[in-house]
């Protein structure tokens, strides 16, 4: 049976905004997955040493893969996006995080979800509110209200040409 899983996208290096487009494609190529929605690109201040602004946005998926299966997936597109582990919280080329996985929470030594600072960071909860307003964390809040309680400041939606 297929899942709702959420994943967030963010770049801030090498046309950040290609970057994240490109890798929606590239998730919609991910076997037994099928992209079912895309959010707006909001630009947003980094978080951790000084580096450039981020392009985020999220998507949502229907997949019949294993959560462990997905995160392999998504890690090997940000491989193939020349993604660098050097700082914690560094800039990147291409970011891909399981924010939700259904109503399911998964504690495992690779995968936390939901993601552990969902509820702290309005550029993940600003794109998911988009595309699911109605949305309840497995926690209980709904994504409306843990949006509501961050500071979005600086987070500034990108004109699309339909616009």
């Amino acid at each position: 049976m297929a899942e709702r899983v959420y994943i967030g996208l963010g770049s801030n290096l090498d046309d950040p905004l290609a970057q994240v487009t490109k890798a929606i494609a590239e998730l919609a190529a991910i076997a037994n997955t099928t992209v079912v929605a895309v959010s707006p690109w909001y630009q947003s201040a980094p978080i951790g040493p000084e580096q450039p602004d981020f392009i985020n946005g999220v998507a949502a998926l229907e997949t019949t893969l294993s959560p462990i299966a997905m995160l392999d997936a998504l890690q090997a597109i940000e491989q193939d996006h020349q993604r660098v582990r050097e700082i914690h919280w560094g800039p990147r080329t291409l970011d891909l995080d399981i924010l939700l996985w259904g109503g399911t929470i998964i504690d495992e030594p690779r995968l936390t979800v939901p993601h552990p600072f969902l509820k702290e960071r309005a550029f993940a909860l600003k794109p998911l509110v988009d595309i699911a307003p109605d949305l309840t964390l497995p926690c209980g809040t709904a994504a409306r209200t843990a949006l509501d309680a961050t500071d979005q400041t600086g987070l500034v939606r990108l004109a699309t040409l339909s616009e």
